[in-house]
């Protein structure tokens, strides 16, 4: 069971979740079943109940259609009898056979992961992608408010959209007193914080919405594993190692260094805890494929950051 005293409330929800979010991505593409079970069990053994998928993991992989990740969290689910000592979070938009966020589509790519995760209800529901070339917010918050109404999802939350759309949301929703976002997923790590910092942070701030960020740890590059010289065999090498190739990320990896030093903790810790730490955040994002990366992960709960160490990687990072 997870110990109360971790948990952080999402935002103006009454979703109470871990400070690190077990990312789905992985399972059913470079986790099979199997190694995803353990994960899940690793996870949940170290004080995790925070799970974050989408309908269109993994589509990318050959041989997938969209809808792994979350077949293989609803097997796990049934095995182990534990819905509901999780916050299990998925996405709309992008399944390859429900595109977009037109009304009916949100409705129906909801039901068919209801199916695939096989429970009766989704913890927090996000829009993966606006759709902003051609749907009106009021259609896609109408819509969500319908599932919250009936019961399929306790909360709604927004990953990429623009800071217009997103204040035209909660706008529509607070004038209407419709189902209103709790939550962001905005792409937001140490080398990468000019997507959320500004505009969007500021709203979300301002209204309260809880950050969730993806990409916490910048493909594996802020695990330190990212090296000049050194060879990583991961699907995500070629997007991490870009970030050696920066004077930004060179600087940041000095400073996690120093920092982990200082702790006798793991670089990829200390990249999630100056993420945890900064305004808005209430859970990172990262996804583990063995058992063996999980423990970095999960010490993020225990690790809590100077104010002279925030601001060194906050200045390594600028």
């Amino acid at each position: 069971m997870t110990s109360s005293s971790a948990l952080r409330t999402l935002g103006s929800s009454d979703l109470e979740v871990f400070p690190l979010a077990l990312g789905g991505n992985v399972f059913g593409w470079t986790a099979d079943e199997s190694a995803s079970f353990a994960v899940l069990d690793a996870y949940t053994a170290g004080g995790g109940n925070f799970l974050d998928t989408a309908d269109s993991y993994s589509n990318w992989a050959e041989g997938n259609r969209g809808g792994e990740s979350e077949t293989i969290i609803g097997k796990w689910l049934k095995a182990r009898g534990n819905r509901e000592d999780l916050v299990i979070a998925t996405k709309v938009a992008r399944h390859p056979d429900f595109k977009g966020l037109r009304a009916g589509n949100i409705k129906a790519a909801a039901d068919a992961s209801l199916t695939r995760l096989g429970t009766d209800y989704i913890d927090l529901y996000y829009t993966h992608f606006d759709d902003d070339e051609t749907i009106p917010v009021e259609e896609i918050i109408g819509a969500l408010d319908e599932l919250v109404k009936a019961g399929k999802v306790r909360s709604i939350a927004v990953s990429n959209i623009s800071p217009e759309r997103l204040q035209e949301s909660l706008d529509f929703s607070d004038r209407e007193g419709l189902a209103r976002y709790v939550a962001i997923q905005p792409h937001y790590n140490l080398v990468s914080r000019d997507t959320y910092e500004g505009a969007r942070r500021d709203i979300a701030s301002r209204a309260g919405l809880a950050a969730v960020p993806y990409y916490a740890l910048a493909s594996g590059f802020l695990t330190g594993k990212y090296r000049p010289g050194a060879t990583v065999d991961s699907a995500r090498a070629t997007g991490a190692a870009k970030h050696l190739e920066t004077e930004r990320g060179r600087k940041v990896l000095t400073a996690l260094d120093e920092v982990a030093q200082s702790h006798g903790a793991q670089i990829a810790t200390v990249a999630l805890a100056w993420l945890a730490a900064q305004p808005t955040v209430a859970a990172p994002i990262a996804s583990a494929r063995t058992v063996e990366q999980l423990p970095a992960l999960l010490a993020v709960a225990d690790l809590e950051l100077t104010d002279a160490e925030l601001a060194r990687l906050t200045d390594a990072s600028a």
